[in-house]
């Protein structure tokens, strides 16, 4: 990713405790020591973190615009 938003590094962080979790929850921190449905799971917890992340994100930044938005009188 070149030239991450500021939202795209919290999600980066995000994502990436999502993945540390899931690593200590399998008491596992070798990647290569990984089972191919470890892998699997390591993925996927990154990757929606960061997805979810992200998205929780832009929806407060959409309702923070929002609320900025004059109301037309008529």
């Amino acid at each position: 990713m070149i030239d991450p938003t500021p939202n795209e590094k919290a999600a980066m962080d995000n994502g990436g405790r999502m993945g540390g979790e899931y690593l200590e929850s399998i008491c596992k921190t070798d990647l290569a020591a990984l089972t191919v449905a470890e892998w699997d799971c390591f993925i996927e917890a990154v990757v929606t973190g960061y997805c979810d992340h992200l998205r929780d994100l832009a929806a407060r930044d959409r309702a923070r615009l929002d609320s900025m938005t004059a109301e037309v009188p008529f």
